[in-house]
């Protein structure tokens, strides 16, 4: 197999990421200037069951598939890759086809009692023609994942969102004028028409890929052995964020109600909760995209290497990727705290929601660390220990909540989000270490780029304050100035020899 770049795979899954993003910034303006606030309202009270239905089908056994068939690849047993693709399609599929018959004759019960909105019936009855799609779909871009092909899973998303926006400017003259009940049904048709349309695109994908000619061999593992290995994995992890689910809608119902204890009214409490999670936190993430795409690259990397015990490909994969994860956390962490308050005037207008980004910055590194060593530990096999580190932060987080912010307020919602993510990460980390042996360099990947970052910020807050503003509206100005920070972050690091051509002619080679 002509083996990927881990960087080449990221980046692609990057700008997939990135572009499904801004699509879905546009498409939500759209719809909300198309439905107004009150049918979004709706929409949004469908999205839990639509996350549900996707963690019990899909998010283990994609990840499984993706584990598996890198293994499989690496020993060149291309017929038992092909196998535990079959075994995924008909696990997910079956599993979605289940989910989905029980959404749809039981979506009055779901509307009525669970929703508690009535008007949300007739959307449920039509998100359950979707759910089998979005299964298989999710088990073939595991296998893509699996060969390092990237590009397939990340065109489909792509051309999901874009089906999306279709469908829903298509129909939307046949829905609007009928009533919000029908105006949320256009909003999950899009979803629905997004998830069957990339189905269709994985598929032929699939189907008419090169890597299906090398399926000549027999496989040597049994459609039950298939099974046990796919659902070996998938059950703990779909378990695990299941669990993890259930503990985060907790917290999130605590909050509003843990501020009015603090002396907010109940409207306060939900601007706030808000400004923070609605606002202030998507920015927080933003750069996450790089590392989550990096993490979901790293399960089959790992897990080749794991399958035909080359050590030293595991060593490298992850000291190497811990490395880059440490530079954008340390980069992202420089910018929430030197622009803290132009990106929030510059974004919402409002200066609060600045203070928010500045009392989160710290936390970056440990954000974006967490996907990178998930990643890891997933392709180690080791989900039961992340299944482990989770439920420990989730409790230590609704702990925070319980017990500071009816003394603190949202500060003590921000120490329990710092307390969560810093345990989980270290505890992350400390597996890896015990289990690839890598060693920390401290100096190269965190003393050294802090360094850089402090040369980059007091730098590019000078040349904003002193050479922008008197020119440019501030956000023209922050545009401007991002550009130049991350060109000079990439400068000093170089400069300190946090990352040197050494680095670069290793993520340019082949793995």
């Amino acid at each position: 197999m002509n083996k990927k770049n881990i960087i080449t795979g990221a980046l692609i899954l990057t700008s997939a990421n990135f572009i499904t993003r801004i699509l879905g910034f546009v498409y939500r303006i759209y719809m909300s200037n198309l439905i107004g606030a009150e049918g979004m309202g709706l929409y949004q009270l469908i999205f839990p069951i639509y996350l549900l239905a996707w963690t019990i089908s899909s998010s283990g056994i994609s990840l499984g598939v993706s584990k598996y068939v890198a293994q499989e690849n690496a020993k060149k047993e291309y017929g038992n890759s092909a196998r535990i693709l079959k075994a995924s399609v008909i696990l997910s599929a079956g599993t979605g086809l289940m989910i989905s018959f029980f959404i749809f004759f039981f979506a009055s019960f779901l509307a009525n009692s669970v929703i508690k909105e009535a008007r949300t019936h007739l959307s449920l009855k039509i998100l359950a023609f979707c759910i089998p799609f979005m299964s298989a779909a999710s088990a073939i871009k595991g296998y893509f994942y699996g060969l390092q092909e990237m590009f397939k899973p990340a065109a489909a998303q792509v051309i999901e969102q874009i089906s999306r926006m279709a469908v829903i400017a298509l129909l939307a003259s046949l829905f609007i004028h009928k009533g919000l009940s029908y105006a949320c049904a256009l909003a999950v048709l899009g979803i629905c028409a997004g998830e069957i349309i990339s189905f269709i695109y994985i598929f032929f994908a699939y189907r008419y890929d090169k890597n299906r000619k090398r399926h000549v061999k027999k496989a040597s593992i049994s459609m039950l052995k298939a099974y046990y290995l796919l659902l070996s994995m998938a059950i703990p992890l779909t378990v695990s964020k299941f669990i993890t689910s259930f503990l985060s809608s907790i917290e999130n119902i605590m909050i509003p109600q843990k501020l009015q204890h603090f002396g907010m009214t109940a409207n306060e409490a939900i601007g706030i909760y808000g400004q923070f999670s609605g606002m202030a936190m998507p920015l927080i993430f933003f750069p996450s995209i790089l590392t989550g795409a990096l993490s979901m690259t790293l399960v089959p990397a790992v897990s080749e290497a794991k399958a035909v015990r080359n050590t030293r490909q595991i060593h490298l994969t992850t000291s190497k990727s811990i490395h880059f994860t440490s530079l954008i956390g340390i980069g992202a962490t420089c910018i929430f705290l030197v622009f803290s308050k132009e990106l929030g005037i510059a974004f919402y207008n409002q200066e609060n929601v600045g203070d928010m980004l500045y009392s989160m910055a710290w936390i970056c590194p440990f954000f974006y660390l967490q996907a990178t060593l998930s990643g890891i530990l997933n392709g180690l096999g080791q989900q039961m220990i992340l299944f482990r580190n989770n439920i420990i932060g989730s409790f230590i987080s609704i702990g925070f909540i319980y017990f500071l912010i009816p003394k603190l307020g949202l500060l003590g919602f921000i120490w329990a989000v710092i307390a969560s993510s810093i345990t989980v990460t270290l505890l992350h980390l400390g597996n890896v270490l015990k289990f690839t042996s890598i060693s920390l360099d401290l100096n190269k990947w965190i003393i050294r780029p802090a360094l850089a970052a402090a040369a980059t910020g007091l730098t590019s807050k000078y040349i904003l304050n002193h050479y922008l503003l008197s020119r440019f509206s501030l956000k023209s100005s922050l545009f401007i100035v991002l550009v130049i920070l991350a060109l000079m972050y990439v400068f000093f690091l170089f400069l300190v020899q946090s990352i040197t051509m050494e680095d670069i002619k290793l993520l340019r080679k082949n793995h």
